[in-house]
């Protein structure tokens, strides 16, 4: 059972922090950062404190992961600061993992929130014991260009402002993955949307509850094999979440992990699985039939999977908790949290 950490409230301290990519800190992206700051004060009544080391640029961040450990261990031992939100994702805070204090993290129980690279520190989080929150990050979604997505507000406002149930999530009206280039001439400029077609039962049938864990498929593989990957007693009744990164990998690639996660006896243990919809919706059938083809090859037909939800590499995007009971019913094609995010 991972501890729930404390709701946030209108007044509390928060600390930025970058665990992976440095680009925060570039001076031609720090007005990114600077609305995304903005948005964390004036939508959510935060204080925000940018950790010591988090605008140092990427080559200083890439360079001494130390420097970014140090942040981490900082922002949950200082017990002024609530809530911790990653800048932005990367692809090498595995990087961080030999100076990593898990008694520190287990002491001190308090929201972390990011995603895509930042699944290792949800990870950390879940050594150490401790409920995280795979969500919105600075960069990405509280930066958003003109405001941010509506959808991403109710869901964050939910799970860590709210000690209630979060209960049914549903799917967003429309999404985007629209690139544009994080230049200050584009701040005014709204990414185009694009009309969702809602949830898809890929396979299955009934209700299904278990506990939440997964995260970006791509980087758990960086975790596996390593003293972070959560032991096989823990993979029992869990609904798995997995999405793809923006690199957009070749279906081929997504046969590969799920069969390791069929011979690892993962997927034989879940009582469910979600997917994320893919960036761009590239590969979106393509992903499905490799899907389905692995859960024949380890005669799981019947394992209930929920395809396209909001979260990850899409935007907007609802917020799932480290641990919390979930549920898919395959009959309504629908997927709740059954728990309350925070305490």
């Amino acid at each position: 059972m991972l501890i729930k950490p404390k709701m946030l409230q209108a007044g509390d301290k928060v600390a930025t922090i970058s665990l992976s990519w440095g680009g925060a800190g570039e001076p031609d992206i720090k007005w990114r950062y600077e609305q995304g700051v903005e948005r964390l004060e004036k939508v959510f009544q935060l204080e925000v404190v940018s950790m010591p080391n988090s605008l140092k640029g990427s080559d200083y961040l890439y360079e001494n992961p130390k420097a970014r450990a140090e942040d981490l261990m900082n922002a949950f031992k200082d017990p002024t600061i609530k809530g911790i939100i990653s800048n932005i994702g990367g692809s090498d805070s595995i990087r961080l993992l030999p100076y990593i204090d898990f008694d520190v993290i287990r002491d001190n129980p308090k929201v972390f929130i990011g995603y895509s690279d930042s699944t290792v520190t949800h990870l950390f989080c879940h050594k150490a014991g401790i409920s995280s929150f795979y969500g919105p990050s600075v960069l990405m979604d509280f930066a958003e260009n003109v405001e941010m997505y509506p959808y991403t507000v109710e869901a964050l406002k939910k799970t860590l402002f709210s000690t209630e149930v979060i209960g049914e999530v549903e799917p967003a009206l429309e999404w985007t993955s629209e690139r544009l280039l994080w230049v200050i001439e584009n701040k005014d400029k709204q990414r185009q949307m694009t009309s969702n077609r809602g949830y898809e039962v890929l396979q299955g049938s009934g209700v299904v509850q278990g506990k939440l864990i997964g995260g970006c498929i791509e980087v758990l593989e960086f975790a596996k094999g390593t003293s972070l990957w959560p032991e096989k007693s823990y993979w029992k009744d869990s609904i798995l979440f997995f999405e793809t990164s923006e690199d957009m990998p070749e279906p081929t690639f997504i046969e590969y992990w799920l069969r390791n996660y069929g011979s690892q006896g993962i997927l034989q243990q879940a009582k469910g699985i979600i997917f994320g919809k893919p960036q761009n919706e590239k590969y979106y059938e393509e992903y499905k039939e490799s899907i389905l083809r692995i859960m024949k090859e380890f005669d799981l037909n019947e394992l209930p999977i929920l395809y396209n939800l909001n979260f990850g590499h899409t935007e907007p995007k609802f917020v799932l908790p480290y641990g919390a009971l979930a549920e898919i019913n395959c009959d309504h094609v629908t997927f709740s949290i059954l728990d309350s995010g925070v305490e």
